[in-house]
């Protein structure tokens, strides 16, 4: 990438990372005020960690939709500004109901999509790729960073000060924008980037596709399920001070994050992506069955264990399902299909935080696991039963040539036709081509003719 790409790029991705870190802060911490937060209980701590999600899954297509017609930024800054306004009124709440509010205002200022489309406008195709693996980068760093610093400005500035912390990230957001990301002079229609309203019904039809947007749902239902107890057991049975509580997610999240990563390389080189993404779907289900049973979780160190294993599949899946939605997904429709997981990724947020809370109120803590297993064991099924996924990569080739109606079909036949290749996608209006390529079979020098 030139200086001005990487200039975009990371400008773009610090936003991502400040509205994540927003939005994550309050994860470690927030079940900690069920008892001195005025009317709140276990199912409305609950409502106020996932409501965001709720707010983000509605919204984040239309914003995106929107800004390919009035631009990315104007839909950004408005993103941003909900995003703020959503945070100043939690910082100034003094009852959960308020703070409800505050958060489904934050979830309103969904501008990942537009984010994502602003990356592409500013990027070249051949390097886009590799700006959206930095952008997917720091939404893991972001999570990590948050549950170390959520404990550590709890004590600091408390929760009304990480609701202030968060709104000045906004207008942090708002001025990196502004002043290191360059307006792009177009705003083309990218579909391995963004969704496309006239594929979104093969999308939904796809039953690969339905699995994996089933695993994301579960994925993160289970994280918001898990952390309006996770907190609070720490307290309350392992006599750990809130405020020290960052000194135990630090740990357990570095050796899960090294335990992830010789997995994914392993996944993707020696083609075993399906039994490694079963073997990590099935090591959530133990944990959650180890949690209900109680074994391990009645010590420190157990407990540890048991959470360290949990976040090496959860970190270890966020890595695998992004790319079987790219593997399996239609030609020129991956766009389509990344939006459609990311609106299952923040339902389930919703549908965890306000199920677990209405669990924990009822049930408590045991009741929450139970609910866990059993959608884990569900996703288990799901995950042995589903196809072996072909072992494709995606790629963008820029043509060389404007393609007219006439050579547009001999063109897609040349490139079809070269070793390696399993399907293309010619976008006239764009000058590219979308590929499926099988790496194994691909020469470097293939496309030197295009």
């Amino acid at each position: 990438m030139n200086t001005q790409e990487r200039q975009a790029t990371f400008s773009l991705a610090s936003i991502y990372t400040f509205r994540m870190l927003g939005l994550f802060m309050i994860l470690p911490v927030f079940s900690l005020y069920t008892h001195s937060l005025k009317f709140a209980n276990p199912f409305l701590i609950g409502l106020a960690l996932g409501v965001y999600g709720l707010t983000q899954a509605c919204l984040q297509i239309p914003f995106g939709l929107t800004s390919d017609r009035i631009g990315r930024k104007p839909v950004i800054v408005f993103g941003l500004l909900l995003f703020m306004l959503g945070s100043v009124i939690a910082a100034l709440s003094h009852d959960i109901y308020w703070i409800i509010v505050g958060r489904a205002l934050q979830g309103a200022g969904a501008v990942g999509s537009a984010l994502i489309a602003l990356v592409a406008d500013t990027t070249r195709d051949e390097h886009r790729l590799k700006a959206m693996s930095l952008i997917g980068m720091t939404i893991g760093l972001s999570f990590i960073l948050a549950m170390i610093l959520g404990p550590i400005l709890n004590d600091w500035i408390g929760l009304s000060g990480i609701f202030w912390l968060t709104a000045a990230f906004a207008l942090l957001g708002i001025f990196i924008l502004f002043a290191f990301v360059p307006s792009p002079k177009s705003h083309l229609l990218h579909r391995d980037s963004e969704p496309v309203l006239s594929q979104f019904k093969n999308v939904l039809k796809s039953r690969e596709l339905l699995r994996l947007d089933f695993g994301i749902f579960t994925l993160h239902a289970t994280l918001m399920a898990l952390f309006i107890i996770i907190p609070l057991f720490l307290t309350q049975h392992l006599a750990l001070a809130a405020k020290s509580q960052w000194m135990f997610y630090l740990p357990v999240l570095l050796i899960a994050c090294i335990i992830m990563f010789p997995f994914v390389g392993i996944a993707e080189a020696k083609r075993l992506i399906k039994p490694i993404f079963i073997i990590a779907v099935a090591a959530l289900v133990l944990v959650e069955l180890c949690l209900f049973f109680g074994v391990l979780s009645n010590s420190l160190l157990g407990f540890s264990i048991l959470l360290c294993v949990f976040f090496t599949a959860f970190t270890l899946l966020e890595g695998i399902l992004p790319s079987l939605i790219s593997k399996i997904a239609p030609i020129g429709s991956k766009g389509t299909a990344m939006g459609v997981y990311s609106s299952a990724q923040f339902l389930g947020i919703f549908f965890g935080g306000t199920i677990g809370g209405l669990i924990v109120h009822d049930s408590g803590s045991r009741g929450v696991y139970l609910f866990c297993a059993l959608l884990g064991l569900l996703w288990l099924f799901l995950a042995v039963t589903m196809k072996q996924p072909p072992y494709l990569s995606s790629q963008i080739l820029k043509l060389n040539t404007q393609v007219g109606p006439d050579a547009l079909k001999a063109l897609k036949e040349k490139i079809k036709a070269t070793p390696g290749v399993a399907e293309v996608l010619i976008s006239a209006e764009e000058g590219i081509a979308y590929l499926k390529v099988d790496k194994r079979k691909l020469a470097k020098d293939a496309f030197s003719d295009f």
